[in-house]
C-alpha cells in the first residue's frame, strides 16, 4: 500500500488519461467492430505516428502545435484515403487497412534510423508514457474529448462514411500521444468484443465499465510490482473482457449452444 501512496500523484493523470480516452473508444470501437475495419485505428494511429516523427525530423518540439497539427494532417489523409478505397474496392478494404500500417509502421523506422535515440522515440509511441501525460495535455484530450462526444451521440447518424474516418483519425491522434498505439488498440477493441452480445445501450456500459475497471487495475498492479504501465493495462484489460464474456456465455446457455453449431456448419 505505501507503495501506492507514494505514486499516487503519477497514478491519478495516468488514470485520467485512461479515462478520457476509453470515453471516446468504447463507442467508436463498437462501431469500429461492425463495419469490420477491426485494424483501423492500428494504421491510422501509425500514420499519425509519422506525422509526429517527421516534425520531429525537421527539428520541431514533440508538444508543439506544429507538431500536433503534422500528426493530424497525416491521419486526416490516411482517413481520406481509406474513406476512398472503402467506397471503390470495399472487398478489399481490410487488407488495404494492413498495407497502410505495414507502410507507415517502416516509415518510422526509416525517419529515426540515423536518430541515435530512434529506439526510443519508436518504443515511446508504441508503449506510450501515460505515467509522463502532462496537464496541457489531458486538457486538449478533454476539450477534444467533450466534442467528439457530442457530435458522436447527436449527429453519428449523419455523419456518413467520410465523417466517421475524420472524426475517428483526429480522435486516434490525440489519443496516441496520450496512452500509445498498443492501448489505444486494445481500448477500441477488447471492449466491444467483450460486450457484443449485449444490448446496444447495456453494451455500451458494460464497455465503459471494463476499460475503466482495466485501466484502474493495471495501474494499480503496475505500481505494486514495479512493471511498465502500458503493458499491464493492455492485459488487464484482456483477462477482464475475457472473464466479461466467459460470464455472459455462463449466464445464457443457449449462446454457447449456438455458437456450438455455428463451429460446426
Amino acid at each position: 500500500m505505501s507503495a501506492l501512496a507514494e505514486n499516487f500523484s503519477i497514478l491519478w493523470p495516468a488514470l485520467l488519461a485512461g479515462l478520457i480516452v476509453l470515453a471516446t473508444h468504447v463507442p467508436l470501437g463498437q462501431q469500429v467492430l461492425a463495419r469490420g475495419i477491426v485494424f483501423i485505428d492500428l494504421a491510422i494511429a501509425q500514420v499519425a505516428g509519422v506525422g509526429v516523427i517527421a516534425a520531429h525530423y525537421f527539428g520541431l518540439e514533440l508538444q508543439g502545435w506544429v507538431t500536433q497539427a503534422a500528426a493530424v494532417s497525416a491521419a486526416l489523409l490516411a482517413a481520406l484515403l481509406l474513406t476512398w478505397t472503402e467506397r471503390k474496392r470495399p472487398q478489399i478494404q481490410e487488407a488495404l487497412i494492413g498495407v497502410l500500417f505495414v507502410l507507415a509502421s517502416t516509415a518510422q523506422i526509416l525517419l529515426l534510423a540515423n536518430d541515435p535515440h530512434g529506439g526510443e522515440d519508436l518504443k515511446d509511441l508504441l508503449a506510450g508514457q501515460i505515467l509522463w501525460v502532462t496537464p496541457a495535455q489531458l486538457l486538449r484530450a478533454a476539450v477534444l474529448t467533450a466534442l467528439v462526444l457530442v457530435v458522436w451521440f447527436r449527429a453519428r447518424a449523419r455523419l456518413g462514411r467520410s465523417g466517421f474516418y475524420v472524426l475517428f483519425a483526429v480522435t486516434v491522434t490525440v489519443s496516441v500521444q496520450l496512452v500509445g498505439v498498443y492501448l489505444v488498440f486494445t481500448t477500441l477493441i477488447v471492449p466491444a468484443i467483450a460486450t457484443y452480445q449485449h444490448a446496444a445501450r447495456r453494451q455500451l456500459a458494460l464497455g465503459y465499465a471494463l476499460a475503466a475497471a482495466s485501466y484502474a487495475t493495471g495501474l494499480v498492479i503496475s505500481a505494486l510490482s514495479d512493471l511498465p504501465s502500458s503493458p499491464v493495462i493492455v492485459w488487464a484489460m484482456a483477462v477482464l473482457g475475457l472473464l466479461l464474456l466467459l460470464a455472459q456465455r455462463g449466464a445464457n446457455p443457449k449462446l454457447a449452444a449456438h455458437d456450438g453449431d455455428a463451429a460446426k456448419g
